[in-house]
């Protein structure tokens, strides 16, 4: 029997090993993590993550043929193939501190694979790394083999949170990128014959390393660009009265665009993006192209200016001043179907209000307090390390009150903020929302969700991204 073993029991590592064990009966599947918390959790009915569709497939597969350990040594030393799938966060010291991959964890990775091994094995980059890191891994291992034998293979993840169950079962594609040696095809083979089992083999592309780690950083900072074009585009339809809705439905139906990830918002979030182009710029600086590294900041730029301008917009809107007044927070995951907050636009704009002494309480379906409070009094990307590694007890922020109810969280609020496009949003009962809140009653759509004609036949004054701004607001310049 193949056994496989994936060291990091995460976003990836989880849905992954649970869907290749399920669809592939034949092959022993471990993951192992030393957070035993997380590992505990993984064995229980509460699974640390929230994914559609992943409780049943854990559930169908645990105990078979899919299993869940500290024992990270023992599984390693067992097993043919490894994946790596550890944190690789954006350092905050040293040399290319805010921009370039922290690989400690990585390399940690490597040295004990090298260490506990007695067999030749085939060691796959599931992290997204920056271009190289192979060669990097490969150094270590080898000078640390005792004569074993091992292939590294570069096998980026493409899933999205929310979907990630579909998009493992119904890839657009799966990338495998290894060295073009008889040993390195060969272990290219061996991988490409794991997720045969359920992916068309057109669809399993094969590449030699660099290019593999490559496509991984310039699909995700391709996608964040065009989230940062049509927000830069939803500020100038602010000021013309035009509809970004309708000019990216517009733009969209042009096949050579289509109309995917061009809906206008606070900005984006998520693990990947910001880490990866800040990644992406390092390595153009790096390698003597600052115009290639200038052209890729941009795109982190807007989505900051995106994030600044609907604070001011709302601190604008209300008087210049949101001190003391109560402002709700509907949502705080990245986006809906997630209960993940890394780099969620939500941290900054309610770091915004609480500049501004605002008093927040958040109501978001699948965000604990806990985790709404480590996210705002941590720094910048902290949050990217393993549990244990973060602050310990963070401060409690005081002026943040966390509900489990949107209703009560809008109660006596002057402000309703929508941060994130959960679909039960969309049919609260905004009559009793309005009877409930001070006057004039202010909704700020940062998803561009919300009816917005159907609010202001309430007595909403409404602000939407992109969108004609309503009477009021004109009156009401916004400070940018």
């Amino acid at each position: 029997m193949v056994k496989i073993c994936c060291i990091g029991a995460g976003y990836v590592g989880g849905p992954t090993m649970a869907v290749i064990a399920l669809k592939c009966p034949h092959i022993e599947v471990a993951v192992v993590d030393i957070s035993v918390p997380r590992i505990t959790a993984w064995n229980s009915d509460q699974l640390p993550i929230y994914e559609p569709g992943l409780e049943d497939i854990v559930k169908q597969c645990r105990g078979k043929n899919l299993f869940f350990s500290t024992d990270v040594e023992q599984h390693v030393r067992e097993a043919d193939i490894v994946f790596v799938s550890v944190n690789t966060p954006t350092k905050t010291t040293g040399l290319g501190a805010g921009k370039a991959a922290d690989l400690t964890y990585w390399e940690s990775a490597a040295r004990m694979i090298a260490d506990v091994s007695v067999s030749d094995k085939i060691v796959v980059e599931k992290s997204t790394v920056p271009v190289k890191t192979a060669e990097a891994i490969e150094k270590i291992l080898m000078h640390n083999s005792k004569g074993i034998k091992f292939q590294i293979l570069s096998n980026p993840e493409f899933l999205a949170e929310g979907t990630a169950i579909t998009d493992l079962f119904n890839p657009d594609r799966v990338l495998i990128g290894g060295r073009e040696t008889p040993e390195g095809f060969k272990a290219v083979q061996t991988l490409k014959e794991v997720y045969a089992n359920w992916v068309p083999e057109g669809q399993i592309i094969t590449t030699n390393l660099w290019s593999a780690e490559l496509s991984k950083l310039a699909a995700n900072a391709f996608l964040a660009q065009r989230i940062s074009s049509v927000n830069a585009m939803s500020a100038l339809c602010e000021s013309t009265g035009a509809d970004v809705t309708q000019v990216s439905y517009a733009v969209g139906t042009d096949s050579r665009i289509g109309p995917k990830f061009l809906n206008a918002s606070v900005g984006f979030g998520g693990s990947c993006f910001q880490k990866d182009i800040l990644n992406l710029v390092y390595i153009c600086q790096c390698n003597g192209l600052p115009e290639v590294a200038e052209y890729w900041k941009q795109v982190i730029k807007i989505n900051d200016y995106q994030k600044n301008r609907f604070v001011n917009r709302i601190v604008s809107s209300m008087f210049n001043t949101v001190s003391n007044k109560k402002v709700a927070i509907l949502g705080f995951a990245f986006k809906k179907d997630t209960g993940d907050t890394r780099e969620t636009p939500a941290i900054d704009v309610c770091k915004g209000l609480l500049g501004d002494k605002a008093q927040i309480s958040i109501y978001d379906p699948q965000v604990t307090e806990d985790q709404i409070q480590r996210d705002l009094s941590m720094k910048k990307f902290d949050w990217d390390h393993p549990l244990h590694l973060q602050p310990m007890s963070p401060t409690t922020v005081k002026q943040v009150s966390v509900t489990w109810d949107a209703y009560e969280a809008t109660k006596g609020a002057h402000a309703v903020c929508v941060l994130t496009e959960w679909d039960e949003f969309k049919s609260l009962d905004f009559q009793k929302i309005f009877d409930n809140m001070q006057k004039p009653a202010f909704i700020f759509d940062g998803r561009n969700i919300m009816d917005v004609n159907k609010l202001r036949e309430i007595g909403f004054i409404v602000y939407s991204i992109g969108k004609p701004l309503d009477a009021w607001l004109k009156d009401m310049p916004a400070f940018i």
